[in-house]
Protein backbone atom coordinates (compact mmCIF):
# COMPACT_ATOMS: atom_id res chain seq x y z
CA UNK A 1 0.00 0.00 0.00
CA UNK A 2 1.42 3.35 -1.02
CA UNK A 3 2.58 5.63 1.76
CA UNK A 4 0.49 8.78 1.96
CA UNK A 5 2.11 12.03 0.96
CA UNK A 6 3.44 13.82 4.05
CA UNK A 7 1.92 17.06 2.81
CA UNK A 8 -1.53 15.59 3.16
CA UNK A 9 -0.97 15.01 6.89
CA UNK A 10 -1.13 18.74 7.60
CA UNK A 11 -4.44 20.57 7.42
CA UNK A 12 -4.35 24.26 6.52
CA UNK A 13 -5.42 26.68 9.28
CA UNK A 14 -8.93 28.20 8.96
CA UNK A 15 -9.11 31.21 6.62
CA UNK A 16 -9.73 33.55 9.56
CA UNK A 17 -6.42 32.43 11.06
CA UNK A 18 -4.67 32.84 7.70
CA UNK A 19 -5.98 36.40 7.54
CA UNK A 20 -4.46 37.08 10.97
CA UNK A 21 -1.12 35.65 9.80
CA UNK A 22 -1.08 37.81 6.68
CA UNK A 23 -2.06 40.85 8.74
CA UNK A 24 0.73 40.21 11.25
CA UNK A 25 3.40 39.73 8.58
CA UNK A 26 2.45 42.88 6.68
CA UNK A 27 2.30 45.02 9.82
CA UNK A 28 5.72 43.82 10.93
CA UNK A 29 7.38 44.38 7.56
CA UNK A 30 8.22 47.87 6.30
CA UNK A 31 8.70 46.76 2.69
CA UNK A 32 5.93 45.34 0.49
CA UNK A 33 5.63 41.54 0.67
CA UNK A 34 4.81 39.31 -2.29
CA UNK A 35 2.42 36.37 -2.26
CA UNK A 36 5.40 34.08 -2.81
CA UNK A 37 7.07 35.42 0.33
CA UNK A 38 3.86 35.03 2.31
CA UNK A 39 3.52 31.45 1.11
CA UNK A 40 7.07 30.72 2.28
CA UNK A 41 6.36 32.08 5.77
CA UNK A 42 2.93 30.62 6.39
CA UNK A 43 2.08 26.98 7.25
CA UNK A 44 1.70 24.48 4.45
CA UNK A 45 -1.66 24.56 2.68
CA UNK A 46 -2.37 28.24 3.33
CA UNK A 47 -3.76 30.40 0.55
CA UNK A 48 -2.29 33.89 1.17
CA UNK A 49 -3.76 35.23 -2.07
CA UNK A 50 -7.28 34.54 -0.84
CA UNK A 51 -6.44 35.81 2.64
CA UNK A 52 -5.20 39.07 1.12
CA UNK A 53 -8.58 39.58 -0.59
CA UNK A 54 -10.37 39.26 2.76
CA UNK A 55 -7.88 41.50 4.59
CA UNK A 56 -8.09 44.17 1.88
CA UNK A 57 -11.88 44.17 2.10
CA UNK A 58 -11.77 44.37 5.90
CA UNK A 59 -9.52 47.44 5.81
CA UNK A 60 -11.49 49.30 3.14
CA UNK A 61 -12.46 52.70 4.49
CA UNK A 62 -10.14 52.43 7.51
CA UNK A 63 -7.19 54.65 8.45
CA UNK A 64 -4.79 52.27 6.75
CA UNK A 65 -5.38 50.46 3.48
CA UNK A 66 -3.94 47.26 2.07
CA UNK A 67 -2.61 48.17 -1.35
CA UNK A 68 -0.85 46.31 -4.13
CA UNK A 69 2.53 47.67 -5.21
CA UNK A 70 3.91 45.91 -8.26
CA UNK A 71 3.60 42.23 -7.37
CA UNK A 72 3.69 42.82 -3.61
CA UNK A 73 1.36 44.03 -0.86
CA UNK A 74 1.68 46.52 2.00
CA UNK A 75 -0.33 48.51 4.52
CA UNK A 76 -0.22 52.24 3.84
CA UNK A 77 -1.90 55.26 5.39
CA UNK A 78 -5.15 56.24 3.68
CA UNK A 79 -4.42 58.96 1.16
CA UNK A 80 -6.82 61.49 2.69
CA UNK A 81 -5.08 61.16 6.07
CA UNK A 82 -1.55 61.73 4.84
CA UNK A 83 -1.53 65.27 6.25
CA UNK A 84 -1.55 63.78 9.78
CA UNK A 85 1.88 62.24 9.14
CA UNK A 86 3.46 65.40 7.76
CA UNK A 87 5.54 66.26 10.83
CA UNK A 88 7.00 62.79 11.08
CA UNK A 89 7.66 62.01 7.42
CA UNK A 90 8.37 65.16 5.42
CA UNK A 91 11.99 65.40 4.40
CA UNK A 92 12.44 67.53 1.31
CA UNK A 93 14.52 66.00 -1.45
CA UNK A 94 15.33 68.48 -4.19
CA UNK A 95 15.50 67.24 -7.74
CA UNK A 96 16.78 69.29 -10.63
CA UNK A 97 14.48 69.92 -13.56
CA UNK A 98 16.66 67.57 -15.58
CA UNK A 99 16.20 64.78 -13.02
CA UNK A 100 12.43 65.27 -12.91
CA UNK A 101 12.17 65.17 -16.70
CA UNK A 102 14.40 62.11 -16.88
CA UNK A 103 12.35 60.33 -14.21
CA UNK A 104 9.11 61.12 -16.03
CA UNK A 105 10.49 59.85 -19.32
CA UNK A 106 11.69 56.59 -17.75
CA UNK A 107 8.31 56.08 -16.05
CA UNK A 108 6.30 56.63 -19.24
CA UNK A 109 8.59 55.04 -21.81
CA UNK A 110 10.27 52.20 -19.87
CA UNK A 111 12.33 50.32 -20.73
CA UNK A 112 14.22 53.25 -22.24
CA UNK A 113 17.88 53.81 -23.12
CA UNK A 114 19.94 56.90 -22.37
CA UNK A 115 19.96 57.79 -26.09
CA UNK A 116 16.15 57.60 -26.18
CA UNK A 117 15.89 59.81 -23.08
CA UNK A 118 18.12 62.38 -24.75
CA UNK A 119 16.09 62.20 -27.97
CA UNK A 120 12.85 62.87 -26.07
CA UNK A 121 14.29 65.66 -23.94
CA UNK A 122 16.19 67.27 -26.79
CA UNK A 123 19.36 67.66 -24.69
CA UNK A 124 22.01 65.34 -23.36
CA UNK A 125 21.59 63.63 -20.01
CA UNK A 126 24.47 63.82 -17.58
CA UNK A 127 25.62 60.69 -15.77
CA UNK A 128 24.97 62.45 -12.47
CA UNK A 129 21.28 62.82 -13.23
CA UNK A 130 20.75 59.10 -13.78
CA UNK A 131 23.05 58.21 -10.87
CA UNK A 132 20.94 60.38 -8.54
CA UNK A 133 17.73 58.59 -9.53
CA UNK A 134 19.42 55.19 -9.12
CA UNK A 135 20.80 56.25 -5.71
CA UNK A 136 17.27 57.21 -4.63
CA UNK A 137 16.20 53.72 -5.76
CA UNK A 138 13.51 55.17 -8.01
CA UNK A 139 15.22 54.01 -11.22
CA UNK A 140 17.18 50.84 -11.89
CA UNK A 141 19.05 49.33 -14.81
CA UNK A 142 16.92 47.00 -16.91
CA UNK A 143 17.77 44.51 -19.62
CA UNK A 144 20.12 45.35 -22.44
CA UNK A 145 18.57 46.04 -25.83
CA UNK A 146 19.29 43.46 -28.50
CA UNK A 147 20.56 46.19 -30.82
CA UNK A 148 24.08 47.21 -31.90
CA UNK A 149 26.11 48.06 -28.84
CA UNK A 150 23.54 46.36 -26.60
CA UNK A 151 22.75 49.54 -24.63
CA UNK A 152 21.32 49.20 -21.13
CA UNK A 153 17.76 50.32 -20.46
CA UNK A 154 16.27 52.05 -17.44
CA UNK A 155 13.00 51.29 -15.64
CA UNK A 156 11.29 52.60 -12.51
CA UNK A 157 11.51 50.54 -9.32
CA UNK A 158 8.98 49.15 -6.89
CA UNK A 159 10.23 51.80 -4.42
CA UNK A 160 9.13 54.48 -6.90
CA UNK A 161 5.67 52.91 -7.19
CA UNK A 162 5.46 52.59 -3.41
CA UNK A 163 6.44 56.22 -2.84
CA UNK A 164 3.65 57.47 -5.10
CA UNK A 165 1.09 54.85 -4.09
CA UNK A 166 0.91 53.19 -7.50
CA UNK A 167 0.22 49.56 -8.27
CA UNK A 168 2.11 49.77 -11.55
CA UNK A 169 3.35 52.35 -14.05
CA UNK A 170 0.01 52.24 -15.90
CA UNK A 171 -1.50 54.11 -12.94
CA UNK A 172 0.65 57.20 -13.62
CA UNK A 173 -1.19 60.44 -14.41
CA UNK A 174 -1.55 61.53 -18.03
CA UNK A 175 1.01 63.70 -19.78
CA UNK A 176 -1.44 66.60 -19.60
CA UNK A 177 -1.38 66.44 -15.81
CA UNK A 178 2.42 66.24 -15.81
CA UNK A 179 2.74 69.32 -17.99
CA UNK A 180 0.30 71.22 -15.79
CA UNK A 181 2.53 70.32 -12.85
CA UNK A 182 5.52 71.77 -14.69
CA UNK A 183 7.09 68.54 -15.94
CA UNK A 184 8.53 68.22 -19.44
CA UNK A 185 7.82 71.88 -20.21
CA UNK A 186 11.53 72.62 -20.16
CA UNK A 187 12.11 70.80 -23.44
CA UNK A 188 13.54 73.28 -25.99
CA UNK A 189 11.74 73.76 -29.31
CA UNK A 190 13.35 72.46 -32.52
CA UNK A 191 16.41 74.54 -33.41
CA UNK A 192 16.83 75.92 -29.92
CA UNK A 193 19.88 73.73 -29.38
CA UNK A 194 21.81 76.09 -31.66
CA UNK A 195 21.58 78.68 -28.89
CA UNK A 196 23.02 76.32 -26.31
CA UNK A 197 26.70 75.75 -25.82
CA UNK A 198 28.17 72.28 -25.24
CA UNK A 199 28.45 72.92 -21.50
CA UNK A 200 24.96 74.35 -21.08
CA UNK A 201 22.82 71.33 -21.92
CA UNK A 202 22.09 70.52 -18.31
CA UNK A 203 23.05 71.87 -14.91
CA UNK A 204 22.19 69.62 -12.01
CA UNK A 205 23.68 72.02 -9.45
CA UNK A 206 21.64 75.09 -10.36
CA UNK A 207 19.48 75.85 -7.33
CA UNK A 208 17.15 77.97 -9.46
CA UNK A 209 16.33 74.87 -11.47
CA UNK A 210 15.56 72.68 -8.49
CA UNK A 211 11.99 71.72 -7.78
CA UNK A 212 10.77 70.55 -4.39
CA UNK A 213 8.14 68.22 -5.81
CA UNK A 214 9.20 64.97 -4.20
CA UNK A 215 9.15 64.43 -0.47
CA UNK A 216 10.27 61.46 1.53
Amino acid sequence: MAKPDNDSLFEAPPMAEQERMVEAILFATADPVSVTELTGRMPHGCDPAEALVHVRKRYAGRGVHLIKIGDAWAFRTAGDLGFLMQKETVETRKLSRAAIETLAIVAYHQPVTRAEIEEIRGVSVSRGTVDQLIEMEWVRIGRRRMTPGRPVTFVVTQEFLDHFGLENARDLPGLKELRSAGLLENRPPPGASQLTGPDDTEDDDDDDDQVEMFEE
